[in-house]
Order: structure tokens, then sequence, then C-alpha cells
């Protein structure tokens, strides 16, 4: 069977538009508009629930979670473990994006007490942000990642081997590390790294191909070839980064079994 038979990412995007699942999402102040709009135009039906008081709840009619560090408080942590808890709890997948792991102690232990309280179904994140999660002294600049995502394969071996998480390493070359698997999605665009917000985009995807399919690895390759395939389609009709937003958005709506079919870059 070849990488992109085994992928099936056309039935997943199916299954999605099908069944509209909830994604619940604890996400960050500059992304909301963006991977909420993004679950839309996929199909899925995005929630952005921060209050710990009704997080639990929330969670109780989710198909998935979607934990994304980017803008930290003390309020929204509390409710990140809240949430995290009561997912595992339900037996829903649980995304974790670490954003900028690495950048402070703060963040980065904070990240590392979330994992080590409740196990997430899958980490996606740039190689610093991985390498910085496993403890490995990784620089970043901001929240980008000065490693190419294939310096963190050993990083995410070893988190994989000590959490039983998938784990997701986003750059030029995708990949997806989970047991003796390892996929490798080669979609995108380089103008991506021009918009705010993709990365964290990606981790909602993956929370809503987790959401119909219980094979964590595959949602997560799945995830990472359509957002690659919906980025590279964009970049052909934009004039910049912020008609490829616009355009990426359109991609995702107008998806079809050709598109994948055509232009999955997949190796595993």
């Amino acid at each position: 069977m070849s990488g992109q038979d085994r992928l099936n990412a056309w039935s997943a995007v199916k299954d999605i538009r099908h069944l509209s699942p909830v994604i619940h999402n604890i996400t960050n102040y500059v992304v909301m508009n963006t991977t909420a709009n993004a679950l839309l135009a996929i199909g899925a039906s995005p929630v952005m629930a921060h209050a710990e008081e009704e997080v639990a709840d929330m969670v109780g009619i989710a198909s998935a979670l979607v934990i994304n560090v980017g803008t930290l408080s003390k309020e929204w942590v509390k409710a990140m473990f809240k949430a995290m808890e009561h997912a595992a709890k339900r037996g829903i997948p649980i995304v974790l994006d670490p954003v900028g792991a690495g950048a402070t102690p703060y963040r980065t232990k904070t990240v590392q007490d979330l994992v080590a309280a409740t196990r997430p179904s899958i980490i996606r994140g740039n190689a610093s942000e991985i390498m910085a999660l496993c403890g490995d002294r990784a620089t970043t600049k901001g929240v980008d990642s000065t490693e190419a995502s294939k310096d963190a394969l050993g990083a995410a071996r070893s988190l994989h081997d000590s959490l039983d998480s998938v784990i997701c390493i986003s750059g030029e070359t995708d990949y997806i590390v989970s047991g003796r698997d390892i996929f490798r999605v080669r979609n995108g665009h380089p103008m991506m790294t021009r918009v705010t917000g993709f990365g964290c985009t990606a981790s909602a995807l993956c929370g809503a191909f987790a959401a119909v399919n219980t094979d964590h690895a595959l949602a997560a390759a799945q995830a990472m070839a359509v957002m690659g395939i919906a980025g590279e389609m964009a970049a052909e009709r934009a004039e910049g980064p912020g008609t490829l937003q616009m355009h990426f958005l359109d991609a995702l709506y107008r998806l079809t079994e050709d598109d994948i079919t055509r232009r999955t870059r997949l190796e595993s």
C-alpha cells in the first residue's frame, strides 16, 4: 500500500464535513479568529471556551480538545489542566500545541507540567518547541523555530517513548512520529511562514481529524497534508500574505478528492 493510499485523507475530510465534530479550543488571542474560521471551512464546529468554570461542561459536548499555550495566564493555565483532565476521562483526543516552549522558563515548565498531568494524544509543534519540551537546549526566536524539523526527530522519539503521544514536528517537511512509524509530509508553501497563526491552525486541524480518526498518527498526517495542500492552492492565487490567508480558507472549503490525490506528497 502506498503512503497516499494509507493516508486516505479524503475519507477523513468527508467524515468531518458529514459529522461536523465540535472542537473545543483553549487557544491564544492572536489566532482565535483564524483557527475558528479554518475549522469551519473544513467542516468542523469550533468553540473557544477558556473560563475554568465552564471548560469541563464544554469538553462534555466536544469530540476533541485543542490546547494552545500561545498567550498564557494563570487563569487559563488552570482551565487547561481541568479541560485536559476531563477530556482524558471522556476518552476524547487531546492535541497540545506548546507554542514558544523554550522561550521562557515559565512557558516551558507550564507545558511540561501539562503533559505530566495528562497525556496528550498529539503534540504538534515546531522543531525548537519539541526539543525544548524534551529538555534539549534548543533556541527559539519568540515563538519561531531556529531548528530544522528533522533536527527534532530524536527529541520526538524520546517524547513518544515517554508519553506514548503522537509527535508532529512542523517545518519545510512535517514529521509525524509514532512508535516505529514516521510519516513525512512535504506539502506546503514558503509564504505560509509569513502569516501569523498557521502553525496554530495546523494544531486545530489535527483536532478535527483526530475527532474522526482513532489512529492519531494517521490523523495528524492527514491534517498536515490537507494544511499544506490548501496552502499551496492559496499561494497559486495570492498576491502576498494577506490574500494568502483569505485564499487558504477558500481552499479548505472547496477542497476535493482530486486536489488531495494530485497534490499529496507523503512518505511513510
